[in-house]
C-alpha cells in the first residue's frame, strides 16, 4: 500500500481520488491538492459519501516548485500524480526531483504562449530521473495511455509487425448546452485548433486545423463525422514503434460545435495571444474558458456513449496479413453514477488511477521517463476490465478505406 498526491481538482481528479478509494489495498493514502481548495474539499466530501474514505486536501499553486517541493517533503507521498494542466508538467517534474518522488501525468507539456504540445520537454528530463533512481511516467490517460497500452497488447498478442494504426476517439454523448467542452475548454480548444499532423513513411504530413473529414460508424454511438487531428501518442508511438508505417488520429465533433468553434475563432476568441481590454490584459481563450460550462459540471445532464479505439493492420502472428480493431464503449451514466463525472473525465480518470497502480506496486518499474507503450501491457489491460473500462477486439475485413 502506498501515499499518492493527487494535484488537480477537476473532472478528472474527481474520478482518479474515486478511484483510488474504492481501492485500499492498493492506495492506502490520498492526498488532493489543487489552486482552489475548495474544490479539493467538494471532491473529499463526495468520496467520503461513496466510499467511506478519508482524503487530506491542500490548497496549492503547483506552478510555485519551491512550495509544491514543500507539500511533498511534508506528505512524503510515493507518487505525484499530476492531473493539473499541461502547462504546469516542468515545474511538477522540478519538484518531484527536489522532494525524491516518483511522477505521473496524464497529457504532455505545452508552453503556455504557444499550442504546441509534443514530448522533447519531458523527455529531456530522462537523465535527471534516472541519475535520481525516480521514475516519471508520462501520458496515463486514455488517448494519450490507454490507446497506447492498446497498440501494445496488440502487437505483444496478436502482430508480429504493425504497419498502420488508427487511433479514433468518438464522444457520443449529449450534453444539452448550445456549446461546451467536455474537458477544459481551454486545452480542448487549443488542441482543436492546432495544424493537424499525422505520421506517414518517417515523416510528418501536415493539413490545416479541421479539414480533412471522415464518416465512421461507432458501435453503441452510430454514425458520426471524425477530424483528423494531431495528438501527442503519435509522437511517442512512432519513436518506440518505428515500424509502423503511418499513425493518425481522429476525433468526432458534431456540426453544431464546428460552426460554434468557426464562430469563436472567427471573431478571435480562441486567441492565446494577450490583448488590451479596460486598461488590463486579457487572453480571450482565458476569458472564454470562464463563460463556458464547467466540464464538472456536465455530469448530470450528459447522456449516451464514448467509443475510443485502435485500428491496426500489420502481419498477424499467424503469418496472414490482417486489421484488428481494438476499443472501448463507457456510457456517461454509468460514470456519473458511479463517480460523480461524466464519461469524459472518467475515461481519463480510471486510466490514471490504473497508471498509478502499475507504479506504487512496482509492476511498472525503472528510473527514467517513460511513455506507455514502453511497458509490459498485460497488467493494466486486466485492470481496465475489472475497474469499469472494459475493451473488446474484434477483426476487420481490412483497414480504413480513406
Amino acid at each position: 500500500m502506498s501515499k499518492v498526491l493527487v494535484i488537480g481538482a477537476g473532472g478528472v481528479g474527481s474520478v482518479a481520488v474515486h478511484k483510488m478509494a474504492m481501492n485500499p489495498e492498493i492506495f492506502s493514502h490520498i492526498s488532493l491538492a489543487s489552486r482552489t481548495k475548495s474544490k479539493c474539499d467538494a471532491i473529499a466530501d463526495s468520496v467520503k459519501a461513496r466510499t467511506g474514505v478519508d482524503i487530506d486536501t491542500y490548497g496549492l499553486d503547483a506552478d510555485d516548485i519551491a512550495a509544491t517541493t514543500t507539500l511533498l517533503n511534508s506528505i512524503k507521498p510515493a507518487l505525484v500524480v499530476n492531473l493539473a494542466l499541461p502547462y504546469q508538467d516542468l515545474n511538477i517534474m522540478e519538484a518531484c526531483l527536489a522532494a525524491g518522488v516518483h511522477y505521473m501525468d496524464t497529457a504532455n507539456y505545452e508552453p503556455l504562449d504557444v499550442a504546441k504540445f509534443e514530448y522533447h520537454w519531458q523527455w529531456a528530463y530522462q537523465d535527471r530521473f534516472k541519475d535520481a533512481g525516480l521514475t516519471a511516467l508520462l501520458g496515463s490517460g486514455f488517448d494519450p495511455g490507454v490507446t497506447s497500452v492498446f497498440t501494445t497488447y496488440l502487437k505483444k498478442h496478436h502482430f508480429d509487425r504493425i504497419d498502420t494504426l488508427d487511433i479514433l476517439d468518438c464522444n457520443g454523448g449529449d450534453h444539452g448546452q448550445a456549446f461546451a467542452t467536455n474537458f477544459n475548454p481551454e486545452i480542448n480548444i487549443r488542441e482543436v485548433t492546432a495544424v493537424a499532423r499525422h505520421w506517414e513513411n518517417g515523416d510528418w504530413v501536415e493539413t490545416p486545423p479541421m479539414s480533412v473529414k471522415q464518416s465512421f460508424d461507432f458501435e453503441a454511438v452510430g454514425p458520426k463525422n471524425m477530424y483528423l487531428m494531431y495528438h501527442e501518442e503519435i509522437e511517442s508511438l512512432k519513436t518506440h514503434l518505428p515500424e509502423i508505417k503511418r499513425i493518425r488520429f481522429w476525433m468526432t465533433f458534431g456540426d453544431a460545435y464546428i460552426t460554434h468553434l468557426n464562430v469563436l475563432q472567427a471573431v478571435g476568441m480562441t486567441r492565446i495571444d494577450p490583448v488590451m481590454y479596460e486598461g488590463r490584459e486579457i487572453i480571450p481563450l482565458q476569458f472564454l474558458k470562464a463563460v463556458l460550462p464547467e466540464p464538472a459540471s456536465l455530469g448530470p445532464t450528459t447522456k449516451g456513449k464514448t467509443n475510443i479505439g485502435c485500428i491496426a493492420t500489420g502481419l498477424g502472428k499467424d503469418g496472414k496479413e490482417k486489421t484488428l480493431y481494438i476499443y472501448n464503449i463507457c456510457d456517461h451514466e454509468d460514470a456519473y453514477a458511479e463517480t460523480g463525472n461524466q464519461a469524459v473525465s472518467y475515461t481519463t480518470g480510471v486510466p490514471a488511477m490504473i497508471g498509478a497502480a502499475m507504479l506504487v506496486t512496482g509492476k511498472w518499474s525503472g528510473a527514467g521517463v517513460w511513455n506507455m507503450e514502453q511497458f509490459d501491457p498485460d497488467p493494466f489491460m486486466d485492470m481496465l476490465n475489472a475497474h469499469g473500462l472494459p475493451w473488446q477486439v474484434k477483426e476487420l475485413d481490412g483497414p480504413l478505406g480513406f
